[in-house]
């Protein structure tokens, strides 16, 4: 037990949970980033509440570990707007904010907004800090359930405007280290012997295996256990777009993206196979298609650390409560290996030949402007072997998933899980998060026209990483139903959808960061791999064709 002051107290415990960077916007807990700092921690201030949030969901995203960010009391809303990202992907981020004390609340206060209902919706837990003595408790309660079961964003409430109330002078508190859990899982939870031998029972039985990769596999850190299974098993599989690069994106058992995001030969795939096992995934709308893919009469599995999710949306012919990592092993143990699978494995060889021919041309494409396709090539062909990817949301995630490959095991794929403009400061957390690891941000401008003020934070920190926009001058992805929705009108309805043609590269230049304008294809490679040398910021507007859709989803 020692003295310490409120501030102390706060920042020496998040720092113990091996957080080395908090985000905020002001004024808040100003007292806290002091004694963060004087611990080597980094304060990082962001323009909105919600970037603070994207920063901080990149951040826990890339180190499989907690992230903080704060906000002041009239920002507290904001801030609960930019966690249902992180709500959304699992993603640990533990928010403190502040709010008028007692006495001037229901008194018309200044800045007096009631948010804590905002945070309901996307945290785990959600509690007000009343006094300085329930203060260690909640806050050791929110590292810990931000981390544990299905990972999520947690929120504490403090009182004052700025949070600072409490963060006055202490009697005796000691800083407890609970070292697991700083990171995901803090526990792994082994499954039922009986229920891994129902599994291999259908394996056994099945003519048309598969298997579908959820984000639990990357948060278990169970990469090397799915690929001895596909191989062992000699069973193709597809992935929802958060377990990407969890198998080599050529390893030939990998069919690709599954779901309304998705390669159709993959959701074909899915749709012939006679069982289907899911390892850490929800079976949500995206990753089925709206439960179309599989469809009747498919057997399933699954394996999960909620029961709840088990059999949620598909009756489950087997289910396993258990940490994906450690039911893989077991399964791995329990199935007999299968050398041939010639049936099979040709139709799926041949799904998936039938896509390839399709689309190969968009790969190699010279046209101008350019297509997505070779946009996301490029990128592939120069991320570095340790190279971090962070993508938006929309026709970007699409192309992406379909032809951004991620095929080393020290490449990261970062998805949006929903809020377009995510990706822009997402990629300033993840680069905080991995050092000198690349980073490349992969947005489109409609994307990055929501959060490109925080260009400013990226600059003013000295963070070199490259953001690749896919510049189609529009809202590309809605143009459609726009130009339905307007076709008896006197106008065309652009004013909807399309953007004035701005020249990005010549505005980074401006803000103090490195901008490149590239409109020949074959242009494209050789300022990636230029951008990934720079010691600053790079901005590397790819001007791509309007006209450009990706594929609707099979099925």
């Amino acid at each position: 037990m020692a003295k310490m002051t409120g501030a102390q107290f706060v920042a020496e415990t998040i720092k113990s949970y091996g957080v080395d960077h908090i985000f905020f916007v002001p004024a808040v807990l100003y007292g806290v980033l002091a004694e963060f700092e004087k611990l080597g921690g980094t304060p990082v201030m962001a323009h909105s509440e919600k970037s603070a949030a994207y920063m901080a969901d990149a951040y826990a995203r890339v180190r499989n570990a907690p992230a903080v960010a704060f906000g002041q009391s009239v920002g507290a809303v904001n801030l609960a707007a930019g966690l249902q990202d992180a709500f959304l992907a699992l993603s640990p981020v533990v928010t403190l904010t502040g709010r008028r004390q007692p006495g001037w609340r229901q008194r018309h206060s200044y800045q007096e907004v009631d948010h804590r209902a905002a945070y309901d919706a996307v945290t785990k837990f959600n509690a007000e800090v009343e006094t300085q003595g329930e203060l260690p408790m909640l806050l050791r309660q929110a590292f810990r359930e931000a981390v544990s079961g299905a990972p999520a964003p947690t929120h504490l409430d403090l009182p004052g405007i700025s949070g600072a109330d409490l963060m006055g002078p202490f009697d005796d508190f000691e800083v407890i280290s609970e070292s697991r859990f700083n990171s995901i899982p803090p526990f792994r939870a082994h499954p039922a012997p009986d229920d891994i031998q129902a599994v291999a029972k259908l394996f056994a039985e099945a003519k048309r295996p598969a298997i579908v990769a959820g984000g639990g596999v990357t948060l278990s850190g169970a990469a090397i256990e799915l690929r001895q299974l596909i191989e062992k098993l000699n069973v193709p599989m597809a992935y929802a777009l958060n377990a990407k690069g969890q198998v080599p994106d050529n390893h030939p058992l990998n069919i690709g993206m599954v779901g309304s995001y998705s390669r159709s030969s993959a959701n074909k795939f899915i749709r012939e196979s006679d069982f289907v096992l899911y390892v850490g995934s929800r079976t949500g709308s995206q990753v089925t298609h709206d439960w179309k893919i599989p469809g009747p009469g498919v057997k399933v599995a699954q394996i999960d650390t909620e029961a709840a999710e088990l059999g949620r949306n598909y009756p489950n012919a087997a289910s396993v409560l258990g940490d994906a990592r450690e039911s893989l092993k077991m399964l791995i143990d329990a199935v007999d290996p299968v050398a041939e699978r010639n049936d099979w494995l040709g139709r799926v060889g041949e799904i998936e030949s039938d896509w390839a021919a399709e689309h190969e041309h968009f790969l190699t494409s010279d046209a101008v402007p350019m297509r997505p396709e070779r946009v996301c090539k490029e990128i592939s062909d120069a991320l570095p072997d340790d190279g971090v990817v962070v993508v938006d949301t929309g026709h970007n995630a699409m192309w992406a998933g379909m032809y951004l490959d991620i095929n080393k095991p020290g490449q990261r794929f970062l998805r949006c899980a929903g809020s377009l403009g995510w990706a822009f400061p997402a990629a300033i957390g993840a680069k905080y998060a991995v050092g000198d690891r690349p980073v490349v941000c992969f947005t489109g401008d409609g994307g990055l026209w929501y959060h490109f003020t925080e260009l400013e934070t990226a600059v003013s920190q000295n963070l070199p990483f490259v953001t690749v926009v896919n510049d189609n001058r529009s809202f590309n992805q809605t143009q459609g139903g726009v130009k339905r929705a307007f076709a008896d009108n006197a106008g065309d309805g652009s004013n909807v959808w399309k953007f004035t043609d701005v020249d990005f590269a010549a505005v980074a230049q401006e803000m103090g960061a490195i901008g490149m304008r590239v409109t020949q294809p074959e242009e494209l490679g050789s300022a990636i791999k230029e951008a990934l040398e720079a010691d600053r910021p790079v901005v590397i507007d790819a001007k791509t064709d309007p006209d450009a859709m990706a594929p609707l989803p099979w099925g």
